[in-house]
């Protein structure tokens, strides 16, 4: 019985897919065709008013077929149906309007081979014009006012009221959200006012919304309590305000008991399309670095990736993950992935499986401070793009073990730039840190020596008499940029996860203050100093590059406004706790040394430096003994070296209780 039923059902499905189906299209044609046979009875009563009998005997019937055929072939090959009644504009009023007057004129000459237009009068095509495309547009825009208003006594009986909320930026932002808010059936928000960061367009209105002053004018009007509701929300929906705004508007929130949230940026609300709908989102942590992010310049990094053989290390890292997916995206011929991690290289492999499948790659196992295992990887890959991301980075961990942040950091750099210029790579960028500038860890002093190493490789294979074959042609960059917003072991994560566990958050001293930026910044950055650095070696050579990072953030200003973000109150619902400097850690970052000169330079972003000039023959031998003082595991030696290789190393305590009297002495007495 069941199988008899199922086949049943599955004929009458069958049936009625071969009917045609009854989409608004369809009515919408249907709907014109009529209107436009009713057209021409219309407007020759119109014209004719008590006569009008008289004309029905000659002209009626013939005129009314007619047109209404030659209406429903014009209507039919017109573009008028690709529109949505409920988004009717001047488009669609244009559309009607060729489409009438195209009948009109087909219409003409056959209703005088019809009837000889004998006493017909002249007047009544022109009445019809006008007429049909009132009977087309009047229904499609009264459907959109419609539509429109329909909100407005939808919230009268709605048992939810929408929220009250103030728009911060009168620009097309605030335009796109007060359409959309307008356009829905039942809106989430009430607009009670708009606020210009410019205080350019105080005064005017926007859908109806005044502009009613600037973030001067919001401030006191909310301290005055003006606004009847109480606003509960600030809605940013400019995306050029920049982060230093966003957080005094968080201040001013908060002083009024007001959360903040943004639109999303006009860009992406392009790329999802016109039917999405318009979403406020609350303040992301990136919204608070206090700059814009610094653009890419595109044309340049493709012509650099597209069709070359790219290598990264540390691929399953914050910034090599994402170095990945960018590079992956500009469709190089091959693409390597090396990491020592195998659940992170599993992971960006996995990640890239799905959503770079058509893209060259292989995943490789290894360890960058095994000079075996990375020739043998440079010499079977091949690559001539290579990019240096592995690294040990966590202060407080490679405080705890600096004899691996030894043989990672400065040794494995050395290892990667070797089998770089061996292989004959184009180009090697080292990703370095602002902690390497005046370091007092030892993971910040390890990548000094990073950099200094791959300055004199530069600097070496720049010169044209050395013909030395160690560095032969190859282009190498040291980049230099501070914090990454979310990375593995950094602030925003720790808050975060504080956060879920209901506090406290910790920070170490209230002045302390650190650099910030997007990972989508940091690699946009790399990407570019390897573009900047092979299009232009002149200049370039044996710089170093820095990002143009703004102003410090203050640590304590980062964890308060996290805290309101997640709409809480600090001290109130969420404690703040001063755990005091660790081992190796100082209050604020430099990004430059003082013996570093900024150079100028045309790069967007980003400010080349001139090196400290060291000996490469000089490193070289002091890396060589570096490492064998690593595989003896005597670390108070090679503590030693490492502060005689960065003079301005500062060891903290527990680091100088193990190097040799004399060095612990020098220490005390800088």
């Amino acid at each position: 019985m069941t199988s008899l039923a199922g086949g049943k059902l599955d004929q009458y499905e069958h049936a009625m897919k071969l009917l045609p189906r009854l989409n608004r299209a369809r009515i919408a044609f249907a709907h014109d065709v009529a209107m436009a046979f009713a057209s021409f009875p219309l407007a020759l009563w119109l014209r004719t008013g008590d006569q009008f009998g008289y004309y029905t005997q000659s002209y009626l019937l013939e005129g009314t077929l007619a047109f209404g055929l030659i209406a429903a072939t014009v209507f039919r090959i017109s573009k008028m149906y690709r529109g949505i009644w409920a988004y009717a504009s001047i488009h669609d009023l244009v559309a009607i309007t060729r489409a009438v007057s195209i009948t009109i004129l087909v219409f003409l000459p056959l209703l005088f081979l019809l009837t000889r237009l004998d006493l017909f009068p002249r007047s009544v095509p022109v009445i019809q014009w006008g007429v049909l495309i009132v009977m087309l547009g009047g229904p499609r825009f009264l459907y959109r006012l419609f539509k429109d208003r329909r909100l407005d006594r939808i919230a009268l009986s709605s048992s939810v009221a929408p929220v009250p909320v103030i728009l911060v930026g009168a620009g097309d932002g605030a335009e796109l959200f007060l359409r959309d808010l307008k356009r829905s059936r039942n809106a989430a928000y009430r607009v009670l006012a708009i606020f210009d960061q410019k205080g350019t367009r105080v005064g005017r209105e926007i859908h109806g919304v005044s502009v009613a002053g600037d973030l001067g004018d919001l401030k006191d009007r909310l301290a005055a309590r003006s606004f009847d509701p109480k606003p509960q929300r600030l809605v940013i929906t400019s995306d050029k305000i920049d982060g230093v705004m966003v957080g005094d508007l968080m201040d001013i929130a908060s002083a009024n008991g007001l959360t903040v949230a943004r639109l999303p940026s006009l860009s992406a609300l392009q790329a999802e399309g016109k039917s999405a709908e318009i979403k406020v989102r609350p303040i992301a942590v990136e919204d608070l670095l206090g700059r814009p992010q610094v653009p890419l310049d595109r044309p340049a990094v493709d012509a650099m990736i597209r069709a070359k053989r790219v290598l990264v290390t540390g691929a399953g890292g914050t910034i090599g993950a994402e170095l990945t997916r960018q590079i992956a995206a500009l469709e190089p011929a091959h693409l390597t992935l090396v990491d020592s991690s195998e659940f992170h290289l599993y992971e960006i492999d996995q990640e890239l499986s799905s959503t770079r499948a058509g893209v060259s790659r292989k995943p490789i196992l290894g360890d960058v401070r095994d000079a075996g295992r990375m020739e043998s990887v440079f010499a079977e890959e091949r690559p001539e793009v290579v990019f240096h991301a592995a690294a040990l980075k966590h202060v407080p961990m490679v405080e705890a073990n600096p004899l691996e942040g030894l043989l990672t950091n400065a040794l494995g750099s050395r290892v990667v730039a070797n089998a770089c210029a061996k292989a004959g790579v184009r180009c090697m960028v080292q990703i370095s840190t602002d902690k390497a500038v005046n370091p007092t860890n030892v993971m910040g002093a390890t990548k000094r020596v990073a950099e200094a190493y791959i300055q004199a490789m530069d600097a070496k294979a720049g010169d044209a008499q050395a013909g030395d074959a160690q560095s032969g042609d190859t282009r190498f960059v040291a980049v230099r940029f501070g914090n990454v917003l979310g990375s593995t072991g950094s602030v925003v994560p720790l808050f975060e996860k504080q956060l879920r566990r209901g506090g406290p958050l910790t920070v170490t001293h209230p002045d302390m203050t650190r650099y910030f930026m997007t990972v989508r910044e940091a690699v946009e950055l790399v990407l570019q100093a390897a573009t900047t650095a092979l299009n232009d070696a002149a200049k370039t050579r044996g710089k170093i590059f820095v990002l143009d990072m703004g102003e410090p953030v203050r640590i304590l200003d980062l964890a308060t406004r996290m805290i309101r973000m997640a709409g809480l109150e600090p001290e109130k619902d969420i404690a703040i706790e001063f755990t005091g400097l660790r081992p190796g850690e100082k209050l604020y970052e430099e990004l430059l040394h003082d013996s570093e000169e900024v150079l100028d330079g045309t790069v967007t972003g980003m400010t080349p430096a001139a090196p400290r000039v060291s000996s490469l023959t000089d490193l070289d031998r002091a890396l060589l003994r570096l490492n064998a003082l690593c595989a003896e595991g005597d670390l108070p030696a090679a503590l030693q070296l490492l502060c005689d290789l960065v003079p301005e190393y500062e060891a903290d305590k527990p680091i100088a209780d193990l190097l040799p009297g004399a060095v612990a002495v020098r220490h005390a007495a800088q």
